[in-house]
């Protein structure tokens, strides 16, 4: 029997616990496009303060995967109806975003001060998993968000915490399907809240719900340029392009990267296809890259220094995955429906983070 491999948890501590330090992780960002084909492209930029050595990996169907527990006993027990590609991390059989077979996908982000999961009790242990494990549990289980909405009751999401670290990871999710429908998943004071996502917007804390509230502070934002005004007989006329923006947030906080988000993807002119859609969130989240160094915690002089080690986009319509990294901006792809979805094994595709660059000096006559 093909078994998830349970060992690999212990070195997840190593990563997934450093979530709840100051200074890693705070900055990720998740966009939705739409494109003129009916393509539906979910995209986001994944920040950290250490280097995670994400990898793009592939979950056949019927692969078997286990839930953690506080105990130590197993959690949930299933195997994967569904095929699934996406990056993870330190070589573990997780997927931080992906997408499956059927064109669902999703990610995990970073909830700082609001997560906090539900009590599971030893009876309830068998139906339980772990905060880091849920994008895996609804891509590996379903095929759309009204799915997913509805096997969340079925399940527990504890508070576990990882020995090596004595920390719970504060972390919040989204799912999208191939209709366009999404959902975000937070847990707080113990409580499930699923939340339809209709701008298909999502970074940190704090809660969804504020920050569409906060999204009323920026109803002036358009794409068109601001109109020459006269006041008093003196005609006035914008200093140049994108007046029409003037007031949008550009640092890294979770609210003003929801703002610019929402900016940004909805005044983005649709593509014709899925393709053209993945480009474009690309650009889109240029927009959010951060450098290394221009992101550190105030208490910490040399790491962890936040930065975009990953930006990468799922294709919902043609179930393909596309990432490029920090080092390599090349944008590569894994075309899911091509792939033996009924292998025996995970398969691990290396990002290759070595710069991807090509020397166009013309030679001179000489040489």
């Amino acid at each position: 029997m093909r078994t998830f491999n349970r060992l690999a948890f212990v070195s997840l501590a190593a990563m997934v616990a450093l979530l709840s330090f100051p200074g890693t992780a705070r900055a990720c960002t998740g966009i939705r496009l739409l494109a003129a084909d009916g393509s539906v492209v979910y995209a986001r930029t994944m920040e950290f303060g250490i280097d995670l050595h994400s990898n793009a990996i592939i979950i056949p169907r019927q692969f078997t995967l286990t839930g953690t527990t506080n105990s130590g006993r197993p959690g949930l027990e299933w195997k994967s109806k569904y095929a699934l590609v996406g990056l993870n991390g330190e070589g573990l059989t997780l997927i931080a975003d992906g997408v499956n077979e059927a064109g669902l996908a999703g990610g995990i982000f970073l909830f700082p001060g609001y997560a906090q999961y539900q009590e599971v009790s030893a009876d309830d242990e068998a139906k339980s998993i772990a905060p880091w494990e849920v994008v895996t549990w609804a891509l590996s289980n379903f095929a759309t968000v009204d799915e997913v909405r509805e096997g969340l009751s079925g399940i527990k999401v504890g508070n576990v915490e990882f020995a090596a670290w004595k920390a719970v990871p504060p972390v919040h999710f989204v799912i999208h399907d191939a209709s366009g429908k999404s959902l975000v998943i937070e847990y707080v004071g113990g409580k499930l809240n699923a939340y339809d996502n209709l701008i298909g917007v999502i970074t940190n804390a704090p809660e969804f719900s504020w920050h569409l509230t906060n999204l009323r502070n920026y109803l002036n934002l358009s794409p068109k340029n601001v109109l020459t005004s006269t006041v008093d007989g003196e005609r006035f006329s914008p200093l140049g392009q994108g007046s029409g923006m003037y007031g949008l947030p550009g640092d890294f906080t979770p609210p003003s990267r929801f703002v610019r988000a929402v900016a940004l993807s909805q005044s983005a002119i649709p593509g014709a296809t899925g393709e053209d859609a993945v480009h474009q969130a690309f650009h889109v989240l240029d927009s959010f890259d951060i450098p290394l160094g221009a992101v550190r915690s105030a208490d910490v002089t040399e790491t962890p220094r936040e930065y975009t080690q990953w930006t990468s986009a799922s294709d919902t319509k043609n179930r393909t995955f596309y990432f490029h990294s920090h080092d390599n901006r090349r944008v590569r792809r894994v075309d899911l429906l091509r792939a033996d979805l009924n292998a025996a094994e995970v398969v691990s595709i290396p990002l290759f983070d070595q710069t991807d660059e090509q020397n166009l000096t013309p030679q001179s006559a000489g040489e």
